[in-house]
């Protein structure tokens, strides 16, 4: 998917994918809300004509005043544009799992930006972001890096989610009602179509929702934000490695989620301590 690593002769910044991620629709101006929303009588002297054909108060129309014939109407709402950071900051997300953004490589937020048809902005707040998140750093007057992760990063990462999931999936076990197990089947199947899809981003989409759904049954949601933070960074591919370890690796992965909840569902707690603590160490 990814077009070229040589970059761009003017920028000197690499080229990234184009197919893969969907450009961000452009954003109405606030006039064309208005108008859209609020129809000609928001729009310019539209008011003051609107007014006069209603017979209302010329004076109080064009100084704004609420007149006795027309109700208050709210102010319209802005254009947000939280909502394109926030579809970049996924789409950048997906580029770093599925290795179309490499790691040690240098990106340009203007040249991130010409692709995926917005402004230098959103996406710089984005990869500033993501900054935060330990993906990429900083380089004055040039870009993002991305981090170059090797395999002692991704055994640390492992062993912290082991610490922290492992007691909490063997205390579930033994107190919630199997019912509420079998409630988490569409996700494990979810996660094992997306591995036949053989898309490394896909998987780690879903692989994250099963996840999330098994922990919150413990009611605690910093738990579960902090479980999850330590599993996007533990997908990041690492240097030199291959974008994808194929699909075999990935089925694998999911046939685990499968055989945890059978064990869930059958109270078999040393077969889910087995299956919880491998399935870390094994995680594609």
């Amino acid at each position: 998917m990814r077009q070229s690593a040589q970059g761009s002769a003017e920028t000197g910044t690499p080229e990234v994918w184009t197919a893969a991620v969907p450009r961000v629709p452009q954003q109405p101006a606030a006039a064309d809300v208005d108008r859209e929303r609020w129809g000609p009588t928001r729009a310019g002297g539209g008011e003051r004509a609107g007014s006069a054909e209603r017979g209302d108060d010329a004076s109080g129309a064009t100084r704004g005043e609420h007149t006795h014939s027309e109700p208050p109407i709210p102010r319209p709402r802005p254009v947000q544009r939280a909502s394109v950071r926030g579809q970049i900051l996924a789409a950048l997300r997906k580029a770093l799992v599925a290795g179309e953004l490499a790691p040690g490589e240098v990106y340009s937020a203007p040249a991130l930006g010409e692709r995926f048809g917005v402004s230098a902005t959103p996406v710089r707040e984005a990869m500033q972001q993501l900054a935060l998140e330990g993906a990429v750093e900083v380089v004055p007057n040039r870009g993002f890096r991305v981090i170059e992760r090797g395999t002692r990063e991704l055994a640390e990462l492992a062993e912290v989610r082991a610490l922290i999931e492992v007691p909490v999936v063997l205390r579930l076990a033994r107190t919630v009602p199997v019912e509420r197990w079998a409630q988490l089947r569409p996700l494990a199947e979810a996660t094992v179509r997306a591995a036949s899809s053989g898309c490394r981003a896909t998987y780690a989409e879903s692989d994250r929702a099963f996840h999330r759904g098994l922990l919150s049954l413990s009611g605690n949601e910093q738990l579960v934000q902090v479980a999850d933070d330590l599993h996007r960074r533990a997908q990041w591919p690492l240097v030199g490695a291959p974008a994808s370890r194929g699909r075999t690796a990935l089925l694998a992965d999911a046939a685990e989620h499968a055989a945890l909840l059978d064990a869930l569902i059958a109270r078999d707690l040393e077969v889910v301590r087995g299956l919880v603590g491998e399935h870390f160490t094994s995680a594609p």
